[in-house]
Formats: structure tokens, C-alpha cells, sequence
């Protein structure tokens, strides 16, 4: 017989941190697969141009954000923005994270044997490995719903003013990144699923806020970095690098209540 309960799901588990100087090694270098941070990049190497942001580019599935329903400053953290879509619901477009794919949203795709010199007006980050559960982009922080398990996944988007590495270290699975690209003076945005191939990273600089009125928000969220592990019933988390500020970042969340949708992109890599 059974037990008379499940075993809880993992959301976010950290596994292990290290610090990075990026003043003492401003180079993150893919080696082989693994996220190493660097004085200089390995000799002969030429660096990737960061991606720029052109406002002209537009991948994802596109929706009208018919209204901002709300602005809520949660100091010391950052500030929550409400948008309201004009959609019953959301789909995220599942795409495999090229070079132009990550682009469109303002990201650097980073392969094995590649560098890039880090942007970042705080020197001190971390690198920090996590185990990342299926069910980690079930909850929800803005709708009252504390730490329950939700049947449904809102659009949780952010930017903030230091870099981040998302590094696809898993040994089975790709990673996932959901990511967003937002033109507050036109009321649209675009979505997506970014499928990031095991042993590839993406590198996505700091982006603090624009008093620009035409000016458009790259977007992103890892919390469904293991939605590669939807329809295996073996494995249900992935393990994953990321540089990130641990503490004292201040962050701009945009947030959707509609529901969302998920899936796999049709090429599998």
C-alpha cells in the first residue's frame, strides 16, 4: 500500500557559494562546460561583444499590457510592478537560446571555449550552485498565497542593477530561463522560455532603471529553470551555476496574474 502522503517537493536548494571579484577577475570563461571567472581571458581567446540592446528586435509571443495595475515600493528590495495583459492566458514561447534568440532580449549567449568580460558597478558577487525543482516557478510572492503550491504559474519577470551568469551545468537536462522584453510607451511585451543547451550559459549584464519614457525593460526570472524535467518521471530538479548578488541588490519585479503556459521547444538539441 501506499504511504498516506507525497514527499514534499523541492523548490530552491542551495548547494554551495563562492566569491567573485569581478575587479580581481572581471572574465567569465565557459571552460569546457563549467563557469570560471578570470584575470584574463586564456591566452589567444578574443572575448564576445556583449549583446546590445536594440529596441527594434521582437521574438517571443507578443501580448497587449492594456494597463498598469499597480506600483508597490518594498523597500529595502526593490519595486513591484502590476501588469495587467489583455489575454485569458499566457503562453511563453519555447525557444532553444541562440546566439540572436538571447540577443532579442538583451542576453549574451556564452558556448564552451567562449569569455566575456563582466559588467558590474559592485565588485563582490557570488557564484552560487543550486538544485533547482520542477515545481520551483509554482508559487507565487505577490498574491497572498504564502509558501503554498500553486497549480498555476504567474509571469514573474525582474531586472536589477549587477550582472548575472546562468550557467546549464546539469548532466541530463538544459536550462530554462524565462525572459521578457517590455515596451512600457507601446503597452506591449514579448515572451519566451529561453532553453539553455547543457554546457552553454547566458550572461546578462546589470540593467538598472531608465528614466527613458521610450525606452524598453529586458526581463528575465530562473525560477523554471527546471522545466526540462516536466514529463520524466526520473529526474525532477536540475543543478545549476549562477553570479548573482546575494545580498543588498535592489530589484524591479514585473508581474502578471493571468496564468501561464509552458512547454518544450519542438527541435530537441
Amino acid at each position: 500500500m501506499p504511504g498516506s502522503h507525497l514527499d514534499a517537493p523541492l523548490f530552491i536548494k542551495d548547494i554551495y557559494e563562492t566569491q567573485v571579484d569581478t575587479a580581481i577577475t572581471p572574465f567569465f570563461f565557459n571552460d569546457g562546460g563549467m563557469p570560471v571567472y578570470l584575470t584574463e581571458p586564456p591566452e589567444g581567446l578574443k572575448p564576445l561583444v556583449p549583446a546590445a540592446t536594440d529596441p527594434a528586435l521582437a521574438v517571443g509571443n507578443e501580448y497587449l499590457v492594456a494597463d498598469v495595475l499597480g506600483v508597490k515600493p518594498t523597500p529595502p528590495y526593490g519595486v513591484e510592478t502590476q501588469l495587467g495583459f489583455a489575454a485569458e492566458e499566457v503562453v511563453f514561447a519555447p525557444l532553444w537560446a541562440t546566439r540572436s534568440i538571447a540577443a532579442a532580449f538583451g542576453i549574451t549567449l556564452v558556448e564552451p571555449g567562449q569569455a566575456v568580460q563582466i559588467e558590474s558597478p559592485v565588485t563582490e558577487l557570488q557564484q552560487v550552485e543550486y538544485e533547482y525543482g520542477a515545481f520551483a516557478g509554482h508559487w507565487s510572492p505577490y498574491q497572498g498565497t504564502g509558501n503554498a503550491l500553486l497549480s498555476v504559474v504567474c509571469t514573474d519577470l525582474e531586472h536589477h542593477d549587477f550582472p548575472h551568469v546562468f550557467a546549464s551545468t546539469d548532466p541530463t537536462k538544459p536550462l530554462v530561463i524565462s525572459v521578457g522584453r517590455y515596451w512600457p510607451a507601446l503597452g506591449k511585451i514579448r515572451l519566451a522560455d529561453l532553453w539553455v543547451p547543457r554546457g552553454s550559459a547566458l550572461y546578462v549584464p546589470p540593467k538598472p532603471a531608465s528614466s527613458d519614457p521610450a525606452a524598453v525593460i529586458d526581463l528575465h526570472n530562473n525560477r523554471n529553470s527546471a522545466r526540462a524535467c516536466w514529463g520524466d518521471i526520473h529526474q525532477n530538479s536540475i543543478t545549476t551555476h549562477t553570479l548573482l548578488r546575494t545580498q543588498g541588490g535592489f530589484f524591479y519585479w514585473y508581474w502578471n496574474a493571468v496564468a501561464t503556459v509552458h512547454s518544450q521547444p519542438v527541435a530537441v538539441r
